[in-house]
Formats: structure tokens, sequence, C-alpha cells
């Protein structure tokens, strides 16, 4: 294969069959994608999850990840967040004429790896070159279907009065990052992404807890926009405890200098749990024997005092509303 990506690649013939046998295949092997059929034959019974993203984060490299391991991560959790046990993933390439060959091989092996690590088959994708100038480097699109395996399921509107609210970890760890490699920016002290696959730990919750109401992963508008969607679809209120947020100290002074909120910035590998109290100690307790959930901790819990609002207590006392993200605070985080 040549050095570069050529619109020779994306043209279906023998060029298109090279890419797909010397690269993907060698990295997504499995018995259903070997068979290149034009759609997967798929065996799975019951309730089903399935999602669909998009990715275009900018850098395509950063430091905890890259655009391959991301956007099975990405996937793969937005599926498990249903109470589900992911299965199945597609994936679509578009990719800029001209791309260093070398570079997309790694996103490739990158992505692959991450599957692999999820337990999840890649099972069916497609590929096209568009000229150079069309597309920023390669934006990736998947879709990741699995199994449910709790009944309700976790749902974003499933919040109740006296629900309390945990996080899996450090919150603002990804925007971070994405922003000082753009940009780049050295920090005092190294950030890197929290880029990775929570679905074995989210299994384990749902599967050991009688009853967890929400699962959400705080990504694009962060913690206090995920929160506003939660608490908006509930009709509830979320009161949050500042002092019990936890932010990496080289997060708080990144955010400092460049006068962003570490609430509002995207996270690739935490996810919020709401259930009730009497569970709540048993739960931080599962997260916490996990390596991805080693800093989980109770943030907050779930009143009637301003029903689908986001209040912040403050570490001095006092109360503020957290609203949504308003406009893009950083454009093509993921």
């Amino acid at each position: 294969m040549s050095d570069k990506v050529l619109l020779d690649y994306g043209s279906g013939g023998r060029a298109s069959q090279r890419l797909i046998s010397q690269l993907f295949l060698n990295h997504f092997s499995n018995d259903e994608l070997n068979r290149l059929n034009d759609a997967a034959e798929l065996s799975m019974s019951g309730r089903l999850a399935m999602s669909t993203d998009s990715f275009t984060v900018d850098p395509i490299f950063f430091p905890g990840g890259d655009i391959g391991s991301l956007a099975v991560h990405g996937t793969v959790n937005d599926v498990a967040m249903m109470g589900a046990i992911p299965r199945y993933m597609t994936c679509g390439y578009i990719i800029e004429e001209g791309l260093p060959m070398a570079d997309l091989e790694t996103i490739v092996a990158s992505m692959g790896e991450a599957a692999r690590h999820a337990g999840v088959d890649i099972v069916t994708g497609d590929t096209k070159v568009v000229p150079k100038g069309a597309v920023d480097k390669i934006f990736i699109n998947t879709t990741g279907i699995g199994d449910i395996i709790v009944d309700p399921a976790p749902s974003g509107d499933a919040a109740r009065l006296g629900d309390a609210v945990l996080i899996s970890g450090t919150v603002g760890d990804h925007g971070l990052t994405i922003l000082g490699t753009r940009e780049g920016l050295e920090f005092e002290a190294a950030v890197q992404s929290d880029s990775a696959a929570l679905n074995h730990l989210l299994v384990k919750l749902v599967q050991e807890l009688p009853e967890v109401h929400v699962m959400r992963d705080p990504t694009r508008g962060g913690l206090a926009t995920t929160l506003n969607e939660i608490t908006g679809s509930s009709n509830v209120c979320c009161e949050l405890d500042e002092s019990a947020i936890p932010v990496r100290l080289e997060v708080k002074g990144g955010c400092s200098i460049l006068g962003l909120d570490p609430l509002y910035l995207a996270n690739e590998g935490k996810f919020l749990c709401i259930l009730p109290e009497e569970h709540s100690e048993k739960a931080l307790e599962i997260m916490r024997a996990d390596p991805l959930g080693q800093d989980a901790c109770r943030i907050g819990t779930m009143t009637d005092a301003n029903p689908g609002k986001v209040v912040l207590i403050t570490a001095l006392g006092g109360k503020r509303l957290l609203g949504m993200l308003e406009g893009e605070q950083l454009p093509r985080i993921c």
C-alpha cells in the first residue's frame, strides 16, 4: 500500500480490497466480519440497547488516547449506560486523501485493541476516501448494540427524590487534555484524557445492586449539563456539594488559567450513578474496587427544592444554579 491514503482506496476496486484485507481485517478480525458480507448476521434475544455516534476529535492523537480508541469507548459506554452488555459494533471511516497511512494504521490498531478489551466485535463497516480538504484528516461513525440485562433499565428520566448522586472519578480530564494538546499548551503538571471503556464496571454494578435509576456518562457539556438533562427529564432537583466533586489539581490549575469551569468540560471515562440512598455505600464499594472507579464518591442528592434544576452548594455554604452549557465551550471534543 501507499504511504498515504489515496482516493483509489475509496473506489471499491482492488485498492479498496487491499486496504480492507491488509489493514482493517488485520486488526478487526472475527468470524462475522471476515465473511465480508454486505451486512452482519447477529444472534441476539430479548431487549436490546443501541447507540450511534460520530467522532471528529481534533487532534486525532492526544495524551491518553486517539480517535480510534475514543470511538470504541464512547459507543460501548453509551450502550452500557442502559444496563446492557455491549456485543457488537459497526464502524464507518471517512478519510481525507493524503492522510499518512501510518496514522491510519495506528488508529485502526488502537480501535481493534479497544474493542477486544471491551469484549465487543466490530462486525461490519464502511470506508470512504474524500478529496483533500473535504474532511479534516479522519472522521469515524460507530453504532453499538447490546443485551439489556436488568429490568427496568436505567434511564435519564428515572431519578427520584432522595436518590444519591455518585460520580466514578475526577471530572474535566478529557476536555482540558484536548484543549491543551490542540493549542500546544504546557501545564505545570501533565494532564491526559480519561478515555476508557466502562462496560465491565457498569455491568458488575447493575448485576450486584437491586436498583439503579440512572447511569449516564457526562461527555460533551460535562457534569453540569448532563445533570441538567437528568433533572429536567425526571422533574427533580439535584443539590450538588461543590467540595465533594473530585477535580485533579492540574485540571483545576489549567481551568483557572484559561477561565474554564471543569464542571462543563467533557469526560470520556467517567459516569454518573443515581440510585436509592440505601444502596449508595454498596455502589461506592463496587466502583472503588475497580481501577476505573477508584476515585468514586458521592457528590449530591435529588430533592424537591427546585424541580428540573441543578443547585451547587458552594464551599462557603452559598447556593447557585448551574445551567446547561450555552454555546460550544470547546468544539470537536469527541
